[in-house]
């Protein structure tokens, strides 16, 4: 294959992929067809399946494109050069950041695909699961990360449950993100994020926002 159709190829791929997440997050799995994402991309539904053998792999390849594009974001926000308490803050911001995005572009919140996919169809779908039960363990490992700086820090109990605490973060946000979308309500993650994860992650609260 020379360069120009491999390139073209890759490219046909990738909008589909990109596509894809943007009306599975807007709308739904179920609400958007195979004909939907064909007629969006621009694609041919011949092509659609030269690339992935059914609706779930795309949507796989959706939800590992999600964390990817998030991936490099939260590298830096938890690198270990940042205070601990400083890493939480700045993830909420980008929470913040990337649904004010979304919601410009789409005209409503969107809340994460994350949850809204796992609502939907992980019950229906065990490669679905294993795919969001994967992901949500790659996000876990960077709040960890920081959970064990902030009990290093004094900020947490030194018998603190790193995983537990870990998984506690990872709900909550999804379910402030789910909230948000039910209200269709930007403000709720602005006014309720950062102050949650206080609570959740520091056991003076009049600590939030004094790292080191």
């Amino acid at each position: 294959m020379n360069k120009v159709k491999q390139k073209a190829t890759q490219d046909t791929k990738q909008i589909l992929i990109d596509t894809a997440s943007e009306l599975i997050w807007k709308n739904s799995y179920g609400a958007v067809s195979v004909d939907d994402i064909c007629k969006a991309a621009n694609v041919k539904k011949g092509s659609f399946y030269h690339f992935f053998p059914s609706k779930v792999d795309l949507a796989l390849a959706a939800l590992e494109e999600f964390y990817q594009n998030k991936k490099e974001a939260y590298d830096r926000i938890f690198s270990p050069q940042t205070p601990a308490l400083k890493r939480f803050e700045q993830m909420a911001d980008l929470v913040v950041e990337m649904q004010e995005k979304a919601a410009a572009k789409h005209g409503q919140v969107c809340g994460c695909p994350h949850a809204s996919l796992g609502c939907e169809m992980a019950g229906q779908e065990d490669a679905i699961r294993k795919k969001l039960d994967e992901i949500t363990k790659r996000f876990e490992r960077y709040y960890e990360s920081g959970i064990r700086d902030l009990i290093a820090d004094g900020m947490l109990p030194a018998d603190t449950n790193i995983k537990a605490k870990a998984q506690e973060v990872f709900t909550y946000l999804l379910g402030q993100l789910t909230f948000a979308r039910i209200q269709n309500d930007i403000d709720i993650l602005k006014r309720e994020l950062k102050p949650g994860l206080r609570r959740i992650l520091v056991k003076d609260s009049f600590s939030w926002g004094k790292s080191k």
